[in-house]
């Protein structure tokens, strides 16, 4: 039973990563046939695992022959952002009231390999790491409830900048969690607030432009980045995170 649910964990945890990373474009159809070539399951795992990701609204199966990633429309785009900003304002809240030398630490380490992804022009990872940040936040606010729904808004938001995205510096992105840090650090509670509302701000006015121009890869293509070695090997808190 354990290999079992290891291999449910494992294709989630690809599949997941490549529609976070944007390697898999929303529309881009999920057959279960191979999928389960892929990650070496039957058809009934692999709808296990799009259960679970159609749960987190990554993955379409409503009267589908054929599940697909999502494509949030700008109503559902609006409607995450909302909820989001709300629910950010109150994670950075609680952290600065729970604020320590190992959070700021493992914030800041965070925020160094962001800016060396820009650096390097890999766009897939610094836009993981960018959601990854607000992950981090929710999880040292203490509220694992907080932390659960954050994750679910930070991963729709990710179909949601995959769809409506235009060309903009990621350094932006870095600059802006500097600058949420710096707040943090000075124990600001309502100037951290402030800042994170025109963080999600800056993003969502990015973000809420329709663009649809990219041409979706096949899905073989993309899933061969994300063999079940390479996702087995992420550091074991991150895959806490991203489950």
């Amino acid at each position: 039973m354990t290999a079992v649910v290891d291999r449910i964990e494992i294709a989630y945890r690809a599949l997941r990563q490549a529609i976070i990373e944007q390697a898999l474009l929303p529309g881009t159809k999920l057959p279960e046939d191979e999928l389960g070539r892929h990650f070496g399951m039957s058809r009934t795992l692999v709808r296990t695992v799009l259960t679970r990701l159609q749960s987190q609204g990554l993955v379409d199966t409503f009267h589908k022959r054929t599940a697909t990633v999502a494509q949030p429309s700008l109503q559902d785009a609006r409607e995450v952002f909302a909820v989001r900003r709300a629910l950010e304002r109150e994670a950075v809240r609680l952290v600065a009231g729970r604020w320590s030398a190992g959070i700021e630490a493992a914030l800041t380490d965070h925020v160094r390999e962001e800016a060396e992804a820009v650096a390097q022009n890999n766009t897939r990872v610094s836009t993981r790491l960018a959601g990854e940040f607000h992950l981090r936040l929710a999880e040292y606010s203490g509220n694992a409830v907080l932390e659960r729904y954050l994750g679910e808004l930070v991963s729709r938001c990710s179909l949601i900048l995959a769809v409506y995205s235009r060309p903009h510096s990621a350094e932006c992105a870095v600059n802006e969690h500097s600058a949420i840090i710096d707040a943090l650090r000075q124990g600001d509670a309502a100037g951290v607030e402030a800042l994170m509302e025109s963080h999600l701000s800056l993003v969502e006015s990015r973000a809420l432009i329709a663009d649809g121009s990219a041409e979706p890869l096949a899905l073989a293509a993309v899933l061969g980045r994300y063999s079940p070695a390479a996702v087995t090997n992420l550091p074991a808190s991150r895959l806490k995170r991203a489950g």
